[in-house]
């Protein structure tokens, strides 16, 4: 059994998390000492391993409860509503890369475009394009 600071070091997050997840109905406390200290089991141990792994690979809070339901009750569950659950996480994953990606492009360009010398700001090929860009003029670097 173990103590809420225990459990929260051997899971690699804090105590404030660990009542976040308590009030989020994601970790039960059943068990408490005489002094009405919460004492955490293995399971819980192994349950919130699982709640951080997920939290790590930007699930939200209501996917990670739906993949606790389903790894809580596998019998009344298939494999096929975790993929869903992983394939929708994937594609908002695959939309934010597409968004990066495009970011990027715009970045290099906006560097590419400038001299870099120690001449003056007032004709900043970089301020431009961004002014450019910021009032929807055509020929922006924002493509």
């Amino acid at each position: 059994m173990y103590r809420i600071g225990e459990i929260a070091k051997l899971a690699e997050v804090t105590p404030d998390t660990i009542r976040y997840y308590e009030k989020q109905q994601m970790m039960d406390h059943e068990i408490r000492t005489e002094g009405g200290f919460r004492l955490f089991t293995d399971r819980d141990l192994q349950r919130l391993k699982f709640i951080r792994h997920a939290r790590q690979l930007g699930f939200t809070l209501e996917a990670i409860r739906e993949l606790l339901s389903i790894r809580i009750d596998p019998e009344h569950h298939t494999c096929q509503e975790s993929k869903s659950i992983v394939q929708t996480r994937l594609a908002e994953v695959e939309a934010r890369i597409d968004e990066l990606q495009a970011m990027r492009r715009s970045l290099q360009k906006l560097n590419d475009a400038c001299c870099g010398t120690a001449h003056s700001s007032v004709y900043c090929s970089i301020l431009e394009a961004l002014e450019q860009g910021a009032s929807g003029k055509p020929g922006s670097l924002a493509r």
